[in-house]
């Protein structure tokens, strides 16, 4: 499987009866990484699964997204391990962005650039806080 796979690739399909699978995600009683079988299969907007554990346990209600095929489990956790370093990145990213906006603004608003206001995060243009600005003479409010 190419390194570049993703865990949505990999959970894509639903699993059908029979399916050997792991967990990726710990349920009551077992551990994340432990294996079992799909004894059932339900659900349209929910997808969910009975699974039959080889202790001859059987636990409902486990989400599709709690579990991935046997053989694709060292390539989900390599994945998902590359997710959130991507997300971290991602999020440090944006954390830098806002902060060079916010400089950049301060700047604009010291040299008397007059330009757009923000208000709760959306910038205003000049051109309509002057057109209030005249309607509200113009009303006499």
């Amino acid at each position: 499987m190419p390194s570049t796979v993703t865990t949505a690739e990999l959970q894509a399909a639903p699993f059908t009866r029979g399916t050997k699978v792991r967990l990726v995600d710990d349920i009551p009683g077992y551990p994340a990484g432990s294996e079992g079988k799909i004894a059932v299969a339900n659900g349209f907007e929910w997808i969910r699964y009975w699974i039959r554990f080889p202790d001859g346990s059987a636990v409902g209600h486990v989400d599709h997204k709690s579990v991935v095929r046997r053989k694709d489990y060292d390539a989900y956790l390599i994945a998902r391990e590359r997710e959130a370093i991507e997300a971290e990145k991602a999020a440090e990213d944006a954390e830098k962005a806002a902060a060079d906006a916010a400089e950049a603004g301060d700047g604009g608003a010291d040299a008397g650039g007059g330009g757009s206001v923000v208000v709760n995060g959306v910038t205003v243009p000049q051109r309509l806080l002057d057109m209030s600005a005249a309607a509200r003479v113009r009303l006499g409010a």
